[in-house]
């Protein structure tokens, strides 16, 4: 019978299957003591968890280093969350870690994340029921110690960011068996006073002294409250249930002081901005207005009746000038004309022929005789000189040969 035959690649791949499927070996937790713990210069880290009867080989890449709060060191007991899987190259298979936790913090931890699946699944986490945090309030609602270094820091900074607003505190107990229904209560009550805005949290300590903050009861008050809960438990690194349900997380108490007060300084600078930029357009405005009304008052001045009877009145005086003066043209030329006529008159007028020794002769009907065949011997005739008429008589008549 004839035998399948596998490739060594084959097989390693088969293996990393077998292991992928297997829900367990994908989410597990797994708790022994640090041994040949090396941090590599790209960030991963390596190491051996170990305990009495065995050891496996770990991994923990840099883009999951946010997952320890700590410096691994040989020899500590750790649990380590993660999943099982097969490194097809070397055939070997090893955990690759995404949370390291010291040991005791471990069964902690895996309620924590359990608790964090369920609430995620029930939709508690969606951004859609996410409240906005309101830009400018009046009363800060702050549940928390009455005592410690997160009280003082939220009211510190708060007051020096906007020293108006109403820090209204609520002491509840953040630690042992009484913090989960008083810090419920806290925000209950807060809630009833009508805060504009409510800090929840705490100071930074160990997952056991966060954990009032990780429990259903509280994750639920916060999702029930009609405040914006802004949530500030621990240091940066912790993360707990209340983070994912509030409105906003806050890294620290400090950080969500900021965020839940403006600061007045800066608010005050961007209103005199403001005044200045209002200041500054409405002039502008002004200005344009009154360089418009100077434009209408000069159009109206030029459309008045008054105006427009001055313009017409000058054209009218332009144009009695101009005829005026066209006038003395023409009476000039024709005076100029005239004495030349007068002269060609002068040339012709009988007056000055008589003034030369000339006359002229006329019968008694007063008719110019200027041919012997126009009267008779015994006519009589006028003869007209210089200075007067003289009556005759034809005593004879001659003709010219």
């Amino acid at each position: 019978m004839k035998q399948n035959v596998y490739t060594v690649a084959q097989v390693n791949s088969y293996i990393k299957n077998m292991f992928m499927q297997d829900f367990m070996l994908q989410s597990l937790f797994v708790k022994g003591e640090v041994s040949n713990c090396k941090y590599h210069s790209s960030g991963h880290i390596y190491f051996t968890l170990k305990d009495e009867k065995g050891t496996i080989s770990c991994v923990m890449f840099a883009g999951n280093r946010s997952g320890l709060a700590f410096r691994l060191q040989e020899g500590q007991q750790i649990v380590v969350g993660g999943t099982v899987d097969v490194y097809e190259r070397d055939g070997k298979y090893q955990l690759y870690a995404k949370q390291i936790v010291l040991d005791g913090a471990g069964l902690l931890y895996e309620r924590f994340e359990r608790l964090k699946r369920e609430l995620e699944e029930r939709g508690m986490f969606d951004a859609y029921y996410k409240q906005p945090i309101p830009k400018y309030i009046r009363t800060l609602g702050v549940v928390t110690a009455a005592t410690g270094a997160a009280v003082r820091d939220i009211i510190n900074i708060a007051t020096r960011r906007n020293p108006y607003v109403q820090i209204v505190l609520y002491p509840a107990a953040v630690q042992g068996d009484l913090a989960v229904p008083s810090v419920i209560k806290g925000i209950r009550t807060l809630e009833r006073y009508g805060v504009d805005v409510m800090i929840v949290g705490r100071g930074g300590g160990s997952i056991e002294d966060l954990w009032a903050f990780n429990e259903e009861a509280v994750a639920q008050a916060i999702f029930d409250c009609q405040v914006p809960v802004i949530s500030a438990v621990g240091h940066e690194t912790d993360t707990t249930i209340a983070d994912f349900v509030a409105d906003l997380r806050a890294p620290t108490p400090s950080a969500a002081a900021e965020l839940a007060v403006y600061e007045y300084r800066e608010l005050q600078e961007q209103l005199a901005g403001c005044q200045y930029t209002l200041e500054r357009l409405w002039k502008n405005k002004v200005r344009s207005y009154r360089n418009r009304l100077e434009q209408y008052g000069l159009k109206l001045r030029y459309l008045s009746p008054a105006s427009q009877i001055r313009e017409k009145r000058t054209h009218a005086l332009k144009l009695e000038e101009r005829m005026e003066n066209a006038m003395q043209g023409m009476l000039t030329e024709q005076r100029h004309r005239l004495e030349v006529y007068i002269e060609r008159l002068k040339g012709l007028s009988p007056l000055d022929k008589l003034n030369q020794g000339f006359s002229y002769v006329s019968d008694g009907d007063g008719k110019t005789v200027n041919d012997i065949g126009q009267i008779e011997i015994g006519s009589i005739l006028y003869i007209q000189v210089k200075n007067g008429q003289i009556k005759a008589e034809a005593l004879e008549k001659r003709a010219r040969k």
